[in-house]
């Protein structure tokens, strides 16, 4: 049975879990987060593996560029990224990681951009069940009226990330 890679890494906003395959990260989550488990059930589901509390070699990477991120002195991330979900979902986290830093936008502006205005509601269950949070900035993802809504690892963690985000660049 193929190895997914466990990890548990601290940040300035709590314990993340990280998991790797050597196509990449395939998931990053904050240990708190509701339905941990349920995904990392999912993930060892999909791709037919077991997770297992190991190093790998990503992980010293990905440890830096969070590291970077947090002191404000990374504005892309770099380590490849193995993501598992269906065309549409694909198709809404690749939208996300075009999103520049600093920048925000709606769920129905991301529809939009996908080319199907009505979508809004798909888009918002695509940003709700990616498995990798920051590195797929779904934080980055606000309502039609500006609330910030729907972050899996709290509202609050969604301000810190973009507030710290509004500092890198100004």
């Amino acid at each position: 049975m193929e190895i997914i890679h466990q990890k548990t890494i601290d940040t300035p906003l709590g314990e993340m879990i990280a998991c790797a395959v050597n196509g990449g990260i395939c998931l990053l989550e904050f240990t708190d987060r509701k339905n941990i488990e349920k995904q990392l059930k999912s993930l060892s589901k999909v791709l037919n593996a077991e997770i297992v509390e190991k190093e790998h070699a990503l992980f010293s990477q990905l440890e830096k560029e969070l590291r970077e991120y947090f002191e404000g002195k990374r504005k892309q991330f770099d380590i490849p990224l193995f993501t598992t979900g269906t065309e549409f979902q694909e198709k809404v986290w690749r939208l996300l990681r075009e999103i520049p830093m600093g920048e925000i936008r709606t769920y129905k502006q991301q529809s939009e951009f996908l080319g199907n205005p009505k979508a809004i509601r798909a888009v918002g269950t695509a940003n709700g069940i990616n498995k990798i949070a920051i590195l797929i900035p779904c934080h980055r993802v606000i309502g039609s009226n500006g609330a910030l809504i729907g972050y899996a690892g709290g509202i609050w963690r969604k301000q810190k990330l973009l507030e710290l985000e509004k500092a890198i660049l100004f």
